[in-house]
């Protein structure tokens, strides 16, 4: 079967073609710019390339650009005989509604449509790229892959904020967590490596990038993790500020800010480029830090003091950690990254290989001296994978 995986933001959508079971990959590309005069596809498949402009004034027009991509004889989707058989969808905001992945009917399009209100940059446009593709494939089954859906195993005191009670009742005000898709498939991949069963591991998941959590994994299912109601909580972001107190923004509202500049101040103009005035892409601070700019070193430390910080306080949560994970563009790849957060962790069990760290990169691989008790693991994250898998598994049942 080929299983198409979508993954829809405001203006763009990313996309994989796979062959399932087994998850080989066929093609994967991108369209941007949609709703612009001028949109551009990148296209990759057989080790090749293709980059053109197109129309796509909407998601419809741009997933409608995708298929007739994939089903030209460049394309990738003629390496299967037969047409798509299923679609999977990144869906961000699941609220409590959903444990798990689910085949959309009325009732979930109605449910995620709801929870527009906690994830308004993601939920709209997740679900116009859903209608779109159900439109294009009416035949072939749609399942949404929630990012929240790995944390619902939460327990209340973990996600139970410091509030009126009422404001949970009323608006659903809580911890939610996200990034589960990735959280899940490396505690699973981690079980493996280390010969467990799923349900047999504790570990700490970090998945850093641009977007950044870290999540306390007990018996195999999230019991705590450091994005919140949004993915604005927790360690520090590219351009998200993470966990500040929360006067901040009532003193900066005195001295005159508006709601939408506060807003766009912790979403876009904080993290690491807020520290740094330089970059939020990770490469970038380290090469500027070598150079000697200070503010580059101190985005970097901070980041990763945060990330320390979230690894001492889960371990406590956790009692007994067999394995912490990086993951993500910036823990598959940043080997200066990892040793400054692992650094001074040994009296914790975590004792970093120095040398095994330098040789892993962007690549699976155990990253500890194997005496200290805790195994330090690079897993690259395949969060499309695992949704063509949970997206294969609904449409065969």
């Amino acid at each position: 079967m080929k299983v198409l995986v979508l993954n829809c933001g405001s203006s763009s959508i990313k996309y994989q073609l796979f062959k399932m079971p087994g998850r080989a990959l066929l093609a994967k590309g991108m369209v941007e710019r949609i709703g612009s005069k001028r949109a551009t596809m990148v296209h990759q498949n057989r080790g090749k390339k293709h980059e053109h402009d197109l129309v796509a004034r909407d998601h419809e027009e741009a997933i409608t650009a995708i298929l007739d991509t994939l089903m030209n004889g460049e394309g990738g989707a003629d390496d299967l005989p037969g047409p798509i058989g299923a679609v999977g969808h990144r869906v961000v905001h699941g609220g409590e509604a959903f444990t798990g992945s689910v085949r959309i009917d009325d009732a979930v399009l109605a449910s995620i449509d709801k929870m527009a209100q906690l994830a308004p940059l993601h939920n709209p446009p997740n679900l116009t790229g859903i209608r779109a593709a159900m439109h294009a494939l009416p035949e072939a089954p749609q399942v949404a892959c929630f990012d929240t859906a790995f944390h619902t195993s939460i327990p209340q005191v973990a996600y139970t904020y410091a509030l009126p009670y009422d404001l949970y009742e009323k608006h659903g005000i809580r911890r939610y967590g996200f990034h589960g898709t990735s959280h899940r498939y490396v505690a699973r991949r981690a079980a493996a490596i280390l010969g467990r069963g799923k349900y047999e591991i504790n570990c700490i998941t970090c998945h850093l990038g641009n977007g950044s959590s870290i999540t306390a994994v007990r018996e195999g299912r999230s019991i705590d993790t450091s994005m919140g109601l949004t993915p604005l909580e927790g360690v520090p972001m590219g351009t998200r500020c993470g966990d500040i107190d929360p006067a901040i923004l009532f003193f900066l509202n005195d001295c005159g800010y508006d709601i939408a500049t506060l807003n766009t101040l912790c979403n876009k103009q904080s993290g690491v480029l807020g520290i740094s005035g330089r970059s939020n892409d990770m490469r970038t601070l380290l090469e500027e830090a070598s150079r000697g700019h200070q503010r580059a070193q101190l985005a970097i430390d901070v980041f990763c003091y945060r990330v320390k910080k979230y690894i001492g306080a889960y371990q406590a949560a956790l009692g007994q950690v067999d394995a912490v994970v990086f993951t993500g563009g910036i823990g598959e790849n940043a080997v200066a990254v990892r040793e400054k957060i692992c650094d001074g962790l040994a009296p914790l069990g975590i004792h970093l290989d120095r040398p095994r760290n330098d040789q892993v990169i962007g690549k699976e691989g155990r990253i500890d001296t194997g005496d200290g008790g805790v195994a330090i693991l690079v897993i690259p994250t395949d969060e499309e994978g695992a949704i063509a898998e949970d997206t294969y598994q609904l449409a065969i049942a």
